[in-house]
């Protein structure tokens, strides 16, 4: 079976805490109507802070689409290979042993893609396949560790580079003044993560199904309207309740491994937000505490997008180790609405 290493995850030194969000929220956006109800709910989200790839000032000065796209490519081609070079390390693998990279990211664009790049700078083949997705936004990170499943189950013994790199902070939108837009500007944060899933050997999870769903007529609830001074993030009110009809597709999803959803050892969930953390517990009949890699990834980096479940497994190897042939699931949720889900145990090489 493929095997998820352990990721490498960095987050950018600029760093803006909950009171300074507020703060700002307050000064910029002062008299708006729905002002006092926005500080609420990012309150009650529960992030402590998160990183930024520029200071805030700057952050909240809006220089052009264009700027804003040379901003991403700078700061991607900066802070992905010191990632990846640890991910690697992680998987006591090189570069040249990678056969394909898949890399995510909803928060810039590039054509051709990063990939191209790291296959030119970083010492990968000039074979190597080249797998970016760009519109599954905080779902991608899920879909990427199942795309690079079924790479490995296509090309045996075949080893897949996963890269998420997200700039969420490259997204704000000055003018944007309603509750959703105001709420992500305290909910989002900037990071950049990256794992190997190698086709043999290794220590992580192995890998032994995965599969999607899309709950119908949820294509708008969450989007971008793309505009000429870019991505305006759009977030209908009724996603933080879409747990309860996903929870079920979870339970199915791991009945037919036969497995029971509410006894695994270990979930690594998206942390899209506090409801949705709680929602998913309550409808699975899991201990929140379960979930608490995620929890911890939300409280300090606030919702990372794609690298989401890339940190919260970072968070479990780093904690004591499961025992081998421990079960777990992986789940990234994201526009569509969309999930991406995955069951495997714990190995040791």
């Amino acid at each position: 079976m493929p095997v998820l290493c352990r990721p490498s995850v960095r987050v950018p030194e600029h760093v803006i805490t909950m009171e300074e969000t507020l703060d700002f929220a307050q000064r910029v956006h002062s008299g708006k109507p729905q002002l006092s109800l926005a500080c609420r709910l990012i309150q009650n989200t529960g992030v402590r802070k998160r990183h930024i790839v520029q200071p805030i000032e700057q952050t909240l000065r809006h220089p052009g689409f264009e700027e804003r796209n040379r901003i991403y490519e700078a700061e991607s081609k900066k802070r992905v290979p010191e990632v990846v070079e640890e991910a690697l390390s992680n998987a006591d693998l090189a570069a040249r042993d990678i056969d394909a990279i898949v890399y995510v990211s909803c928060t810039g664009f590039l054509m051709p893609s990063l990939t191209a790049w790291m296959i030119n700078t970083m010492g990968f083949r000039s074979d190597t396949r080249q797998i970016p997705i760009a519109q599954l936004g905080c779902a991608a990170g899920g879909a990427a560790i199942n795309r690079a499943h079924d790479f490995c189950a296509a090309h045996p013994e075949s080893n897949v580079l996963i890269v998420a790199c997200e700039f969420c902070s490259l997204c704000y939108q000055p003018e944007d003044d309603d509750v959703s837009s105001l709420l992500s500007d305290g909910l989002f944060g900037d990071a950049v993560a990256a794992a190997v899933v190698r086709g043999s050997g290794g220590v992580g999870v192995s890998l032994e199904r995965n599969s999607s769903y899309l709950i119908p007529g949820t294509e708008d609830w969450i989007s971008y309207a793309v505009r000429d001074t870019g991505f305006h993030f759009r977030l209908d009110r009724r996603v933080p309740g879409t747990m309860e009809p996903l929870a079920p597709v979870l339970d199915e999803f791991a009945a037919g491994h036969g497995w029971d959803v509410r006894d695994l050892d270990f979930y690594i969930i998206h942390a899209g937000g506090p409801r949705i953390l709680d929602d998913l517990a309550k409808f699975l009949d899991v201990d929140r505490k379960m979930f608490r890699h995620s929890w911890a990834t939300l409280v300090e980096y606030g919702n990372i997008a794609s690298a989401v479940v890339l940190d919260a497994l970072r968070r479990l190897f780093e904690e004591d180790a499961p025992s081998p042939a421990a079960s777990g699931m992986v789940a990234g949720f994201g526009p569509g609405i969309t999930a991406e889900m995955a069951v495997g145990s714990w190995v040791v090489d």
